[in-house]
């Protein structure tokens, strides 16, 4: 008799060590009858998670309906693999604003700078992603593949 793989649900904290240990997800939004799905970079920090982006068709969308989620996975096998899913309302985030959106864009920009330490300088390697937005992570859900006989973690 062949093993069977086993499928579980992630709790929270689990959810969000995967997302701090990626930085490529999807990014699903919505408008009118169209769904899209795009793959963005992001970095996970306080709750938040902060991406950057160019202005353009996806921007003017979003603007229409914040609602989005993102999908992260990381597959190490086919029956191996973890993926998470968030949804929340993405904001674009500005430095020109009051005090508290300020120390928003601030956090965001410190925490991309983590994963591209030039973001937003002169030596950006992708100066044309000029918008910061962020997203709260207001819901989460996460599952598991582990191969048979493994151990969960």
């Amino acid at each position: 008799m062949t093993s069977r793989p086993q499928f579980s649900v992630r709790s929270r904290a689990q959810i969000d060590a995967l997302l701090a240990r990626q930085h490529v997800g999807r990014l699903a939004f919505t408008y009118r009858d169209r769904v899209d799905i795009e793959p963005i970079h992001y970095v996970f920090a306080g709750g938040w998670i902060y991406v950057r982006t160019e202005p353009g068709t996806k921007l003017a969308t979003v603007s229409h309906n914040p609602w989005v989620a993102l999908e992260v996975d990381e597959v190490r096998g086919l029956f191996d693999w973890e993926s998470a899913v968030v949804r929340g309302r993405l904001e674009v985030l500005r430095d020109d604003q009051h005090a508290s959106a300020q120390l928003r864009y601030q956090e965001g920009l410190a925490a991309l700078r983590t994963l591209v330490p030039e973001t937003l300088t002169e030596n950006d390697p992708t100066p044309a992603r000029r918008v910061l937005c962020g997203l709260f992570v207001d819901e989460a859900e996460g599952r598991r593949a582990e191969p048979a006989g493994s151990v969960s973690a």
